[in-house]
């Protein structure tokens, strides 16, 4: 179920940068959470500068990108892989984007399984055996 959505104004990075972070995302979310990268999903969601703002500027009148993004994980996932998974995707826009790191925002975003649907069923039927194995402590399926 791993999600990223990646917030950036339009223009801020080329449709070949674009295409490197949500592909290199999807990658490094299977790595970190040690899940199937066919369940991860990665998507751009675009702005136009004159439809946001930083420090109380738009972009469209000289505000500095500031790239935001989120991470959907099911609930139960330990802070250690939260935390690196958020570390890796600052990682990434600041590589691939060419931003500083400072102005980089995110959040991981815990989702209960009984409020998270896999072909329009709850995952924690669908996943049951690995979400108990997630809670049992030393385990990270």
């Amino acid at each position: 179920m791993p999600i990223a959505h990646f917030h950036l104004v339009d223009g801020t990075g080329t449709a070949d940068q674009r295409a490197r972070l949500l592909t290199e995302a999807c990658r490094s979310y299977a790595r970190v959470l040690a899940a199937p990268v066919d369940r991860v999903r990665a998507f751009v969601v675009g702005y136009p500068p004159e439809e946001a703002a930083t420090a109380g500027t738009l972009l469209a009148e000289g505000g500095a990108p500031a790239p935001y993004f989120t991470a959907i994980v099911l609930a139960g996932r330990p802070i250690e892989q939260r935390r690196r998974l958020a570390a890796e995707f600052t990682r990434l826009i600041v590589e691939i984007l060419g931003v500083p790191p400072e102005v980089v925002r995110g959040q991981v975003v815990e989702v209960s399984p009984q409020n998270w649907f896999i072909a329009g069923h709850p995952a924690d039927q669908v996943r049951a055996t690995e979400i108990a194995a997630r809670a049992e402590p030393g385990t990270a399926p």
